[in-house]
């Protein structure tokens, strides 16, 4: 533990393959006396590929011994269709930021090899670049992780522990087989150990458990060679063979679970006692690690997991579906369908677990969890997704709220052509084919506006009965596009019936609101001052109860609404006040908004900056709205209006001149990258494409680049970069 202890590098690295000791070495650093900072710990697996609950699971680690850090993250990631990178994740960097020096800590990310999605990796690289000093972060992974190791490395900012250093020296190694195996082997048979074993902690402690109980240790001992990996098969099999028959038998049977708590186990396995068998197993030594303090939650050593489920195929194969069903019925019991219907599609009761997809999409969707959705419904057979629309749409509508917008039409494709009539539609429809429509309008490219509208027209018609969602989301739906469109009287009548209904129904506040912001700017766009005014102080109070709980990450329900208000100040003869109000709405649409929206609300501020006299913060912010109609889908609407500022303010002079010829901050390698691209003629879009990051990453880095250069737009950034040499 002597290089953890030493290390005083914000990020380190402990790299090594299967069983070398990499989490017994993290855990016994973290429950050491050399340690007196509090620790956060995140224990990784396949399942968390989903960048919301990566980093729910980050948040929630750090929350357990620093109380409140990261709400407004938290938060945040509960907000549908918005990626971590967003908001919740700069939000908790800020959070840290602010503690900074008042509640040090350290936040180990364990297994993190199992981690594969791209946007977790870059959110992490996003974390890591603009790390607080008041947080140190420990990854444990097989093998080195797509992060910036590199350039970490070479800033002195990181410190590497790898196979070498994890290995077993024979004075180590002495104490491990006494402890373990319950035998005093000589200094020489221990060597002889570790040779052949080459230090490898999983294969040092499987032998030991074989030595117990041998009439011959040192015969035995010599007995085990090589560090093949197969080996954890044959010693796995010698330590079962010793074992009392019923705690084999439960071993084996509950190697079926991922995890393992004594109620679950008592459920799936069909026995009592599974507590106290537990606790037993993990005293004994059996590769059995706790998952939490209290020692409820714990799973087996992947290694010793695997050779367990081996024997567990060649002896019992017929009890493992019963046991995965019984599990899946627990979980489903105690409300976490995710766990249940992994369960059950490992059991091969497919049918069954898209089932409880159907029934649970509004569950997972409202919540955040959209990529969990789609990974979970992919799992399925695609002739099951494609004989069931309502699953089809569920799908769809999660591939479209987590950032996935290519998977829409070929699920929504899927749903149509599993259609028979139009008699199972998705809960809260009156009509199968309206919700197809509506969600192509919702997620389809701006290439098939035309056919969007129509799409989303047919779907207004079809759900014509007020007390189901389907009404009020068709309606809300057509009528954002139509006012995009500048089509403000249809327009207003859809958004009128949307918010109405929205109201009656209860819907979630986040629907009200977006209803309310489009409905109030396209009130004003008519010149109804007035009505507009009454449908934002209607508003007010759920408004600033949304944006209390959830900060920036409330920007798709409130920038327009905010936007309205702004403009009614505006119009009251108050600039100054207007402003105000508009660069709130500004940073609420940057954070969430649509990028339609965002343009929109920002040629609205560009306004009343000039009004107030500042030209120069005017043609700023008007050259990012610009800027957005360049890279985004942006409405024809919000073009013909940026268009028109242009005019007001002089045609290609959205420029402010800033800085002292002073850089306060110094750039990342990522941030310099980014800038040499912004020289080129390349999209966002494209940019993200060349250095292998997605569109919200670039988004990510571009706005803390301009924040650094103090600069408002590409184009600004570009020449600061310049003048300070940089480029």
């Amino acid at each position: 533990m002597g290089m953890l202890d030493d290390a005083h590098t914000p990020v380190t690295v402990v790299i090594g393959p299967a069983g070398w000791g990499k989490t017994t070495l993290l855990a016994q650093w973290a429950g050491g006396d050399a340690e007196r900072r509090p620790v956060s710990w995140v224990t990784l697996d396949e399942t968390d590929n989903d960048p919301v609950r990566f980093w729910t699971y980050v948040i929630t680690a750090l929350q357990r011994v620093r109380p409140g850090v990261g709400a407004e993250a938290m938060a945040a990631l509960r907000v549908p269709g918005l990626e971590p990178l967003d908001v919740a994740v700069p939000s908790l960097i800020n959070d840290l930021t602010a503690h900074n020096g008042q509640h040090e800590g350290v936040l180990v990310l364990d297994d993190y090899h199992l981690i594969t999605d791209r946007r977790i990796h870059e959110a992490a690289e996003f974390l890591l670049s603009y790390l607080s000093a008041a947080i140190r972060v420990l990854i444990a992974a097989r093998f080195d992780p797509p992060l910036p190791l590199a350039r970490l490395r070479a800033r002195g900012q990181l410190t590497e522990i790898r196979a070498a250093d994890l290995a077993f020296a024979p004075e180590e190694a002495i104490g491990l087989v006494a402890d373990v195996g319950g035998v005093a082997l000589g200094a020489g048979q221990v060597a002889g150990l570790v040779y052949r074993t080459e230090g490898w902690a999983a294969g040092l402690h499987l032998a030991a458990l074989a030595l117990r109980g041998a009439a011959d240790p040192v015969r035995r001992a010599e007995a085990i060679r090589g560090d093949d990996r197969h080996v954890v098969d044959y010693l796995a099999a010698e330590v079962l063979a010793r074992l009392p028959a019923d705690q084999r038998h439960f071993l084996i049977r509950s190697s079926a679970l991922d995890r393992m708590s004594g109620p679950l186990c008592d459920a799936a396995l069909d026995c009592d006692g599974s507590a106290e068998r537990l606790d037993a197993l993990e005293r004994a030594g059996l590769f059995v690690v706790p998952l939490d303090e209290q020692r409820e939650w714990y799973r087996y050593h992947r290694l010793f997991r695997d050779a367990l489920r081996q024997e567990l195929g060649r002896v019992t194969p017929a009890v493992t579906p019963g046991i995965l069903r019984r599990a899946a019925a627990w979980w489903h019991a105690s409300g976490d369908v995710e766990a249940a219907v992994r369960y059950l599609i490992a059991a091969g009761d497919q049918r069954e677990a898209a089932d409880l997809l159907i029934a649970a999409d509004d569950e997972f969707l409202d919540g955040g969890a959209a990529a969990t959705y789609l990974q979970l419904a992919e799992s399925l057979d695609e002739a099951l997704v494609r004989a069931d629309p309502r699953l089809a749409i569920a799908m769809a509508a999660a591939a479209g709220f987590s950032s996935r917008p290519d998977q829409v039409d070929r699920l929504l494709d899927a749903a149509e052509a599993g259609l028979v009539g139009d008699d199972r539609p998705p809960r809260g429809w009156t009509s199968a084919r309206a919700a197809i429509g509506t969600l192509r309008a919702t997620f389809g490219p701006a290439a098939k506006l035309a056919a969007a509208v129509e799409e989303a027209r047919r779907a207004v018609e079809l759900e014509h009965d007020p007390t189901r969602d389907g009404y009020v989301i068709s309606r809300l739906t057509l009528g954002v596009v139509l006012a995009g469109l500048d089509q403000q009287a249809e327009a207003r009548a859809l958004l009128s019936a949307a918010r109405q209904g929205a109201e009656t129904l209860g819907a979630p506040v986040f629907t009200r609101l977006i209803a309310a912001g489009a409905l109030a700017m396209c009130l004003l766009d008519e010149g109804r001052v007035d009505d507009a005014g009454s449908v934002v102080a209607e508003s007010a109070s759920n408004a600033a109860g949304l944006e209390a709980a959830l900060g920036e990450a409330a920007g798709g329900a409130l920038a327009l609404l905010r936007a309205a208000e702004g403009r009614l100040t505006y119009e009251a003869g108050r600039p100054d006040l207007a402003r105000t109000t508009l660069e709130r709405a500004a940073r609420l649409a940057r954070a969430a908004a649509h990028p339609s929206q965002t343009a929109r609300v920002l040629v609205t501020l560009a306004d009343a900056l000039l009004a107030t006299g500042d030209r120069a913060a005017a043609r700023a912010v008007l050259a990012e709205a610009v800027e957005i109609a360049g890279t985004d889908t942006v409405f024809p609407g919000t073009l013909r209006r940026i268009s028109a500022a242009e005019q007001r303010m002089g045609r290609g002079a959205a420029r402010a001149a800033r800085g002292d010829g002073r850089l306060f901050e110094e750039l990342t390698d990522r941030e310099l990258s980014m800038l040499r691209a912004l020289q080129g003629p390349l999209s966002q879009r494209e940019i993200g494409q060349e250095l292998y990051l997605s569109l919200n990453t670039v988004k990510g880095y571009t706005r803390s680049l301009y924040r650094k250069l103090d600069v408002a737009s590409r184009s600004d950034a570009v020449r600061r970069g310049r003048e300070l040499g940089l480029i």
